[in-house]
């Protein structure tokens, strides 16, 4: 950012510089010209005709410098095939003449005829009174003032633009230090952030900045939650593992009944728990990922073809929008759906009834059985891990427990409501639409 601003500044500052050198240089060279003008015009108007019918002056010219020889100041009156009429500091020297006519104006340029002298010349012809000779009237003076003052000029442009070229620079570099003294400031804070001094980051920060903190924070936060969530289920995990694993351990050392079915008994509870689990942890690690979609009705008919096969005498019956996409890995939405209409097969009649939809966003599926139902005070138990109803059937009681952490990870929804079609339980699933 330095570099790009000492380069804006030095192309600014050098375009300005030329161009103000070309104006102050014209002003400077405008008024030595005049100068020059003023002393042409003069002799013209003081010029008349002397008997000979040469150019005479009626009074002598006022600047001193015309009777010192060599003094840098000239005229000279030559036409006609007369000998040229020269001022006293010419001395030995004359002014060329070109035979270009100069008769429309004054005609100003520079001349280098003498070695020692740069000149600027004007010029001009006319007709005086009385004559019918076109009278050329030269006068010329060296450039060493002329070519001093542009000096002089040119020195204290590049001065003063090289000081202001620094100063803007130094500016530049300045506000670039304040500017990113947030940034700087934001450094540290994430550093003692990392090295546990602080649990967020704190501090007021300028506006451009503090709606990246607030995310920084959301972040900690976030990764806070998944640790704490990592802690909790690695705990879960362990604490459930630990009862098959106590009853296996206290069968081998009792040697008493079939061990066989003990293990065997016991080893399905720990794949359960496992599986439950390693659902979780692969739905946290896909939650965020906006590229996420499942075909709802795909999932849907992959459902029913697995759990009619597990149970040929059931009749699931189905309905809704067939172009739902829900923001859901399809993996999940499978196992949900699996759980969810296998525990309506496994407990009702015999009739599932699947509808889905979509409402505000959200993707809806309905699940409904024609079962005897369950009352209000016990539905929320049916969340817990391990939670059962009917010890009768088989199961661990993980499944309604796998489809709310699963749902709750993708910042859906999962109730338990009473079916009015089948009589039996309706389970409400809202999952988010995918854009």
């Amino acid at each position: 950012m330095i570099v790009i601003a000492t380069i804006w500044i030095l192309v600014l500052l050098t375009g300005g510089g030329f161009a103000l050198d070309r104006i102050l240089t014209s002003a400077v060279t405008r008024n030595f010209d005049d100068q020059l003008e003023y002393l042409l015009n003069s002799m013209i108007v003081s010029a008349q005709i002397d008997s000979n019918g040469e150019v005479m002056f009626d009074r002598p010219l006022g600047d001193q410098r015309f009777l010192e020889p060599y003094s840098g100041l000239y005229w000279q009156v030559s036409g006609g095939g007369f000998q040229p009429f020269p001022s006293r500091s010419l001395w030995d020297r004359y002014l060329k003449v070109d035979d270009q006519p100069h008769r429309g104006g004054a005609y100003i340029y520079n001349s280098n005829q003498f070695p020692d002298q740069q000149l600027r010349i004007v010029e001009r012809e006319v007709k005086l009174p009385g004559s019918p000779i076109w009278w050329r009237f030269q006068v010329a003076q060296k450039r060493d003032a002329l070519d001093a003052q542009i000096a002089a000029l040119r020195r204290t442009l590049v001065r003063s633009f090289l000081l202001l070229g620094l100063g803007l620079v130094v500016m530049a570099g300045l506000q670039i230090w304040y500017g990113l003294l947030p940034l700087r400031r934001l450094r540290l804070a994430i550093q003692r952030l990392r090295s546990g001094e602080e649990a967020r980051l704190e501090g007021a920060m300028p506006a451009e900045i503090a709606p990246m903190v607030e995310e920084l924070n959301a972040l900690v936060a976030h990764n806070d939650r998944q640790a704490e969530e990592a802690r909790r289920h690695a705990g879960n995990l362990a604490h459930a593992l630990k009862t098959p694993l106590t009853v296996i351990m206290n069968a081998a050392t009792a040697q008493s009944g079939p061990l066989s079915d003990t293990v065997i008994r016991e080893a399905r509870a720990m794949r359960r728990h496992v599986d439950h689990h390693l659902a979780r942890a692969r739905a946290v690690g896909r939650r965020g990922s906006s590229h996420s979609r499942a075909d709802v009705w795909a999932s849907i008919d992959a459902v029913e073809r697995a759990v009619s096969r597990l149970y040929p005498h059931l009749r699931i019956d189905t309905d809704g929008q067939k172009d739902l996409i829900a923001r859901i890995e399809r993996q999940d939405l499978d196992e949900m759906l699996g759980n969810l209409v296998e525990n309506a097969a496994k407990y009702g009649g015999g009739s599932v009834f699947l509808t889905a939809g979509a409402d505000a966003g959200f993707i809806e599926i309905l699940i409904e059985d024609d079962g005897a139902g369950i009352p209000d005070s016990d539905r929320h138990k049916l969340f817990e891990r391990g939670a059962r109803l009917d010890t009768g059937k088989p199961g661990t009681g993980l499944g309604l427990a796998i489809v709310r952490d699963v749902v709750e990870i993708y910042e859906g929804t999962v109730t338990l409501e009473e079916s009015e079609d089948l009589g039996g339980l309706l389970v409400r699933l809202r999952l988010p639409a995918a854009a």
